[in-house]
């Protein structure tokens, strides 16, 4: 018998009751700091955007100063080890663990819950809530514009509460499993910070104006031409048929390069489209965020393809998978971020991506060094390409037990 099993037989025969999260735990609603006193440095700001569903991401804080404010701030203040909840917009209901050793404070919409000591384990809590981070989306009303609020989260949202020594052994069971999808993520993480760093050392050469022999810096526009996308729709795939490249796809279905297409257009729909040929690089111009806007894949295969709108065909005659390895580069993230335009949809005008100067060696050097970065891609992705699959099964067994954990016995006075 496990030792979990022999918790429940002792401390909850009756089973377990279920209660609102009112009488368990407290809730501090965040503050509303003005985004006309946010800094570039001080204390951190966590927003709705920053918590992801587990954890809380501090990559994209804003800053405040304590002086800017007459209020007490202190309550809303956030220590490792806090759960928070997102309780509007498109991440209303998911949860963030607080993982971090400094200070940050809660911004408006954004809630830290406060367990009773001795009724109720914060990682209890932690897992329960990510168990039902779907319920408190449909709690908020769903929809376009979801708005929770803490009274009906606090007073109708029920919770089973087991005694605390029992909730403490699912925590650290559920803990592990955790721990180790995280450690997998890490290293799969690592592997791919790897290859980027060996690729952006291969690709950086002598500055502008200098370089090695035989190469020579060229503006986009001087190399070949860009032809945009138009009128292409997601609704207009069909199973079969003409091949064709959403913008959206560029960023979630496609690598480097590609000889296949995912989506097909009718030969109807394809005599209105744009096309893309054998060696061109086709750009997504926008997207919801910086690291993806005017991400390429080059187009090796056989046949044209229609591209949507909001993306861009570039024609040339250079090898096409070092164009696309270089716009994977470092360089390009800095010139982008400098000149997108845009806050909820970024985008990077055909303009921008026409001034954008690249080294341009011999075929034969290009050949070459494409020859070493596929090298390196397929070594990164065959020490990787099981990660991502490990990862997806460590967390589908998590879920497994979370909900079989989690699951008790509803409870029944005793004669």
């Amino acid at each position: 018998m496990s030792k979990l099993k022999k918790l429940i037989d002792e401390f909850c025969p009756n089973g377990v009751k279920s209660m609102k999260l009112g009488e368990v735990c407290d809730f501090v609603n965040g503050f509303a700091f003005k985004s006309s006193l946010f800094r570039e440095d001080g204390e951190k700001i966590i927003r709705i955007t920053n918590i992801n569903g587990r954890t809380v991401d501090i990559d994209d804080v804003k800053y405040f100063y304590k002086e800017d404010y007459k209020t007490d701030l202190e309550q809303f203040s956030i220590q490792y080890g806090d759960i928070l909840i997102a309780m509007s917009g498109a991440t209303t209901g998911k949860i963030g663990y607080y993982n971090y050793n400094d200070i940050s404070y809660l911004n408006q919409r954004v809630g830290k819950f406060k367990p009773h000591n001795g009724i109720l384990s914060s990682r209890y809590l932690y897992h329960v809530l990510l168990a039902n981070s779907g319920t408190l989306y449909v709690l908020a009303g769903g929809g376009a514009q979801p708005n929770l609020s803490s009274t009906k989260l606090m007073e109708t949202f029920e919770i089973p509460v087991p005694p605390i020594v029992v909730q403490e052994e699912i925590a650290k069971i559920l803990d592990r499993f955790a721990e180790y999808a995280a450690e997998l993520q890490a290293e799969l993480q690592a592997r791919q910070e790897q290859y980027e760093y060996y690729r952006n050392k291969l690709l950086t050469f002598n500055e502008i104006g200098g370089g090695i022999q035989g190469v020579i810096w060229m503006k986009m526009s001087e190399i070949g031409t860009f032809i945009r996308g138009n009128g292409l729709q997601k609704k207009d795939f069909t199973e079969s048929g003409i091949p064709c490249i959403h913008y959206g796809q560029i960023y979630t279905h496609y690598g480097t390069f590609a000889t296949k297409t995912k989506s097909y257009v009718s030969s109807e729909t394809a005599k209105k489209c744009k096309k893309a040929h054998y060696g061109d690089l086709v750009f997504a111009t926008v997207s919801e965020n910086i690291d993806d806007v005017c991400k390429s894949v080059a187009w090796l295969g056989n046949e044209e393809i229609c591209i949507s709108g909001d993306s861009l065909a570039f024609s040339h005659n250079q090898n096409p998978k070092y164009i696309a390895y270089y716009f994977q580069t470092y360089a390009f993230a800095r010139y982008k971020r400098s000149r997108v335009t845009g806050t909820k949809v970024i985008r990077l005008h055909q303009s921008q991506l026409e001034q954008f100067e690249i080294p341009i060696p011999s075929l034969a050097e290009q050949a070459r060094i494409v020859n070493i970065l596929d090298k390196f891609e397929r070594l990164v992705n065959d020490l990787v390409q099981g990660l991502p699959a490990e990862i997806a099964a460590v967390q589908e067994q998590y879920e497994y037990y979370r909900d079989k954990l989690l699951s008790f016995p509803e409870y029944k006075l005793s004669a």
